[in-house]
């Protein structure tokens, strides 16, 4: 394993990225503001294991080809735009819940999972992320080899945010708890889908 000192320096980094807001945070609480609870583990476990093909490649070094071929990066990048962009106008557009055409209880929470997944594994920043970040803490002297260090990192990393998102996720359920029985709940889908739009039109505008 990693040395004491680089260890105790990744936890540290670790908990300040894990409370910084990010897409996927804002993804999550949108999600969860327009669904409830039970949507809002779904998204969290859509995104976390999303998260793992990430690690998996930067501990195989996929990621670096990410970084070396800008066609590529372009891309899966406005890929997982035009996908998020797409989920929110779904989610703002949507029939409200005493519609027949709005979709049912039960296939609510499959769809977000998928969506979730999706949105995070076409989201070519965090792939960079993990190649640049986790090899600044392994260790080249230790009897585990670099791939197997990352990955260890890579997966304990993906853990500790998620758990910050699931704790962001329940949080935002007790304002959907609070809200029940109002009259106009679509109005939050309305809100929360475009918020999901407003956030791809940042990450567009934003830096590559």
């Amino acid at each position: 394993m990693p040395a004491a000192d680089h260890l105790a320096a990744f936890a540290v980094a670790v908990l300040v990225i894990a409370v910084m807001p990010g897409p996927a945070m804002l993804y999550i609480t949108a999600q969860t503001l327009a669904n409830g609870r039970r949507v809002a583990l779904q998204a969290v476990l859509g995104v976390h294991l999303g998260c793992y093909l990430h690690v998996i490649a930067a501990a195989i070094g996929l990621s670096a080809v990410l970084q070396h071929a800008p066609a590529l990066y372009d891309t899966l990048r406005i890929a997982g735009i035009a996908y998020l962009v797409w989920l929110g106008v779904g989610l703002a557009c949507r029939q409200r819940a005493d519609s027949g055409d709005a979709p049912s209880e039960a296939t609510v929470p499959r769809r977000v999972f998928r969506d979730s997944v999706i949105v995070e594994v076409l989201n070519p920043k965090t792939a960079l992320f993990f190649i640049a970040f986790l090899p600044q803490f392994v260790d080249a002297t230790a009897a585990l080899p670099l791939w197997l260090q990352v990955l260890a990192l890579g997966t304990v990393m993906n853990l500790v945010v998620s758990a910050v998102e699931l704790g962001i996720a329940l949080l935002a359920s007790n304002v959907v708890g609070a809200l029940r029985g109002q009259p106009r709940p679509w109005l939050a889908r309305r809100l929360c889908g475009s918020a999901l739009i407003g956030l791809g039109v940042v990450l567009a505008l934003g830096p590559v």
